[in-house]
C-alpha cells in the first residue's frame, strides 16, 4: 500500500508548543481520562484491557511521554502515533450496553482525542488566562493536527471550533454516563498501588494512598467543564469549587 507523507507536527512557537510541556498540563490529565470513559465503548475498552488499576503510574507515564512525542517529537510524531494506533488494534469486546466495540472505530477513537480540548481549554480558568478567541481557534486547528499524526481522519473530527460545540454536547446527551471505570476514577477510595521508588517510600504507602486517591479524585472532577460533571452525573459542590 502506497502512502503519503507523514502529517506534520503542531508548529513549533504554537499554543500547543507552549502548553503541552508545562507541569500544569499533567494535571488536567485525569480529567480528560474520565470523560473519555464516560463514553461507554471507551469505558469499556479500559475496563477490558487497560493496566490502569494494576500499573496506574506506569500508564501515566507513558501517556505522558506519548503526548509529549506527538508535539515535540519532530519526525518521531508521525511513528509514534502508528504506534499507538498498533497498540489499539486488538482493544474490542462489548460495552456495558450490549454493543461491540472496537477502539480504532473513528467515531470512539476521535471522541478519545476530542476531550483534551474542552478539558485543556476550562482548566486555563485556574491555571492561565482564559483564551482568546483568536488563541482558542488556534489552539484547536493544532489540536487538529495531532488528531492527524494519530490518524484520525478530517471527516471524524469537527472542523472548527463552532463546529466543535454542537458535536461536543450531543455525545454527552446522547452517549456518556457514569461507567463503572468512571467511577473508579473518581472515588476518592481508590485502590492505588505503590508507585515505583526507593523503599521509605514504600514504608510510608499506607499512609500516603489515602490522601493522594482523594487528591485524584478532586482534579479528576473538578478540571471536568460542568456540562460534562452534570451529563455523567458527578457531584460538585461551591466549596470544592471555592
Amino acid at each position: 500500500m502506497r502512502h503519503g507523507p507523514d502529517p506534520p507536527p503542531p508548529p513549533v512557537g504554537g499554543i500547543l508548543w507552549d502548553t503541552a510541556g508545562d507541569i500544569r498540563s499533567l494535571l488536567t490529565l485525569p480529567a480528560a481520562f474520565v470523560l473519555q470513559c464516560a463514553h461507554p465503548a471507551v469505558g469499556a475498552g479500559v475496563g477490558d484491557h487497560s493496566v490502569f488499576r494494576a500499573d496506574p503510574w506506569g500508564r501515566a507515564a507513558r501517556s505522558v511521554a506519548s503526548v509529549l512525542l506527538w508535539v515535540y517529537g519532530g519526525e518521531r510524531a508521525a511513528e509514534e502515533g502508528r504506534r499507538v494506533r498498533r497498540l489499539h488494534r486488538a482493544v474490542r469486546g462489548t460495552d456495558a450496553r450490549g454493543r461491540p466495540y472496537h477502539a480504532l472505530t473513528p467515531a470512539t477513537y476521535a471522541w478519545v482525542h476530542a476531550t483534551g480540548f474542552p478539558v485543556a481549554r476550562h482548566a486555563r480558568r485556574y491555571f492561565a488566562r482564559p483564551f482568546t478567541v483568536t488563541q482558542e481557534e488556534r489552539f484547536y486547528a493544532e489540536w487538529l493536527a495531532v488528531g492527524r499524526i494519530l490518524g484520525i481522519r478530517d471527516r471524524d473530527m469537527p472542523r472548527t471550533v463552532r463546529e466543535f460545540w454542537p458535536y461536543y454536547r450531543r455525545t454527552l446527551t446522547e452517549e456518556l454516563s457514569r461507567t463503572s471505570v468512571v467511577a473508579e476514577l473518581t472515588s476518592p477510595h481508590r485502590a492505588l498501588p505503590p508507585p515505583p521508588g526507593p523503599a521509605p517510600l514504600r514504608l510510608l504507602w499506607p499512609v500516603l494512598r489515602g490522601p493522594l486517591a482523594r487528591f485524584l479524585a478532586f482534579l479528576s472532577v473538578g478540571l471536568l467543564p460542568p456540562e460534562a460533571r452534570e451529563a455523567i452525573g458527578l457531584p460538585w459542590t461551591p466549596r470544592q469549587e471555592r
